[in-house]
């Protein structure tokens, strides 16, 4: 096919113009050059996915001490277990998950948020019309009191909802963000677990509130590993989207029921 420009003549040759069919898709207001637009966000997101991994194992081994000191107090077995000058298996063992729990989490939470950051601003690149709140609420969302139960949420479906592609004729392609809402409401649940757990464990004082605490941190663990393993989805699905989004560009070239969207 050639191409002329408007004031030229038609080249010799060519079909006559209204055999010809041409379809002209404009891009929608605040979109930028498609292909290209973004900063890979890979690299950060299999950083993510590892550290929530090993997330989620602290978690499976924090559910399982949990359950075994459990079982072995209620047994009557090391009755000075939880007391201020008692230090027996239990007690070690309770200490040494929380003990780890805190650099692991740490880590996870900073790299996390850091892919967050990045996969907002490319969100921002892709759609400003639509993800329209700053990139920094990507990061202070999570530290607000009381914001920080909502905040993220909603940004993680701003982020979704900016890196969609659309059909190949312009019109949308919804898309469950279901994922997002299990992810955030079992983390909230976690969070609560974990305060429980904190307390019940810092004011122990006998064998019974060891196991108190012993149960709650099981509690905490299982909730805590299905709220890493639905954050490992979370970041697959919108690091695949933005992925997807900067290749080819805002529109998609098969349909939304071909593409695993839904």
């Amino acid at each position: 096919m050639s191409f002329s420009t408007p004031d030229s003549p038609p080249p010799v040759g060519s079909e006559p113009a209204h055999s010809q069919q041409a379809v002209l898709v404009q891009p929608l207001p605040g979109w930028n050059p498609p292909v290209g637009a973004g900063r890979p966000i890979r690299g950060l997101s299999i950083a993510a996915i590892v550290l929530l991994a090993v997330s989620g194992a602290y978690a499976l081994l924090l559910t399982g001490t949990g359950l075994y000191v459990r079982s072995v107090l209620e047994g009557g077995r090391y009755p000075g277990a939880g007391s201020p000058d008692g230090f027996t298996p239990p007690d070690a063992l309770m200490a040494l998950a929380a003990a780890v729990q805190l650099p692991v989490l740490l880590a996870t939470a900073v790299v996390f948020i850091i892919w967050f950051h990045r996969a907002h601003t490319n969100a921002k690149t892709f759609r400003p019309d639509v993800a329209t709140r700053s990139s920094g609420w990507a990061i202070g969302g999570w530290f607000i009191p009381f914001g920080n139960l909502v905040i993220p949420c909603r940004t993680a479906r701003e982020i979704w909802d900016a890196s969609r592609q659309l059909r190949s004729d312009g019109s949308d392609r919804p898309a469950s963000t279901a994922f997002i809402t299990w992810w955030w409401l079992v983390w909230l649940m976690s969070l609560l677990a974990d305060r429980v757990y904190g307390t019940l464990y810092e004011n122990a004082s006998d064998a019974a509130g060891l196991s108190a605490s012993a149960l709650a941190g099981a509690v905490q663990g299982a909730l805590s590993l299905v709220a890493a393993l639905l954050a490992i989805r979370v970041v697959q699905k919108l690091t695949a989207l933005q992925t997807t989004r900067a290749a080819e560009g805002p529109y998609a070239a098969q349909p939304a029921a071909a593409d695993g969207l839904r």
